[in-house]
């Protein structure tokens, strides 16, 4: 094992915790100044395995809407790692997402991947849930086009990788998607019939992402104001857990959308090791803005003023909490320079509140002695060899 605290591969990770009652903590850094330092610190404190990811859309070869290129957020985080000397951490590609499924924008996320892979990403997750068939004939002709995409990314992934081993994530749910009857629910046939295709393609994923209630982002009443999410789908969550069990598979679960669940309740209620994976990404973002209104309220007006001056005419109808809270993810390109320039004490307050949130999600999700976990794993499969 590498001792410059270079990422380890999502694969050993979710391999060394297998079927045990644990849920690693992934979590995408939009704004990293003090942020990423905070959240690695805390991993490191409780010795947890943590999973540093970034998004197609937050983060492109054009800086998606973060302003951070793959090559920019790799190079945060391995700083960050390599300042606190955390040693198990995993750098993913967070919903690499295909929503067409044509030449040209496969094309386009060949190129996105080469250039994750060039920067040292040790996971990925292919996300072609958007291409779905619903005027299929039955569940293989409908999720075709997601099965034949993510095996020919997976593929393209495996051979840039080489001989490196690499954490592989897959998404058969759309995250957050209604119908006329409410927001829709992968069925576990569903996962059945995808991973069985999928393993057919000798393509081998360690989670899968499901719809199964949860959305991106906050979730907001009638009047804009942020509440609790309490949509997750447990039940249902277990029985495509227990069916993908049932095949003898070691995939398990990828719970996105994750913020705004009330810790306790994950603490208490979750289906940990069916869940195997579990993503925080907003709540960060939240904290970063509470903090901005009080060490300068200055920018967070002009940060507010432009987000609703923006997607106003696009959300009208909405509260301006709801279209601020929605949209101003986006501005963390169009102010990168102002958010990545605050003075030390907003750092610090960043880092500080960032480690003991992170130390609270952390023990929701009994992530805590992973790293040990996974270091123990390492050891045996280099031994092996």
């Amino acid at each position: 094992m590498a001792n410059d605290f270079t990422p380890v591969a999502g694969t050993h990770v979710f391999r060394a915790v297998h079927d045990q009652p644990v849920i690693v903590m992934a979590t995408n850094i939009r704004v990293f100044p003090g942020i990423g330092k905070g959240v690695m610190r805390a991993a490191k404190e409780m010795d947890a395995a943590i999973i540093f990811e970034i998004a197609k859309s937050e983060s492109d070869l054009t800086g998606g809407y973060t302003g951070m290129t793959p090559a920019q957020y790799a190079e945060n985080c391995k700083a960050a790692a390599s300042e606190i000397k955390h040693d198990i951490w995993v750098l993913h590609a967070d919903h690499i997402t295909i929503k067409k499924g044509d030449k040209a924008e496969l094309d386009e996320v060949r190129k996105l991947v080469a250039s994750q892979i060039e920067n040292g990403f040790t996971s990925f997750a292919i996300d072609a849930s958007h291409l779905f068939d619903f005027k299929g004939g039955d569940l293989r002709q409908e999720m075709a086009m997601n099965i034949n995409c993510t095996t020919e990314i997976a593929r393209f992934i495996k051979d840039k990788m080489g001989d490196r081993p690499f954490g592989l994530e897959v998404e058969v749910g759309e995250i957050g998607k209604k119908d006329e009857h409410g927001r829709v629910l992968t069925k576990p046939e569903e996962a059945v019939v995808f991973i069985q295709a999928l393993q057919e393609n000798d393509i081998d994923p360690d989670v899968i992402a499901i719809a199964n209630g949860s959305v991106h982002g906050n979730n907001y009443d009638e009047k804009g104001n942020i509440v609790e999410q309490v949509s997750i789908d447990l039940q249902q969550t277990r029985a495509v857990a227990k069916a993908l069990r049932a095949k003898g598979w070691r995939v398990r679960i990828a719970q996105h959308g994750i913020t705004g669940t009330p810790r306790d309740l994950i603490a208490t209620k979750f289906p940990k090791g069916d869940i195997l994976k579990g993503n925080v990404a907003t709540f960060y973002q939240n904290m970063v803005y509470d903090l901005l209104k009080v060490y300068n309220p200055s920018l967070y007006q002009d940060i507010y003023d432009w987000t609703i001056k923006k997607y106003a005419d696009k959300s009208k109808g909405k509260p301006l909490g709801e279209i601020f809270g929605k949209n101003v993810k986006t501005a963390a390109k169009q102010f990168y320079k102002e958010l990545n320039g605050q003075n030390e004490q907003f750092v610090k307050a960043c880092e500080a509140l960032s480690y003991a949130e992170t130390m609270i999600w952390l023990r929701s999700f009994d992530n805590v002695g992973t790293a040990a976990k996974v270091r123990s794993y390492l050891k045996g499969a280099k031994g092996k060899k």
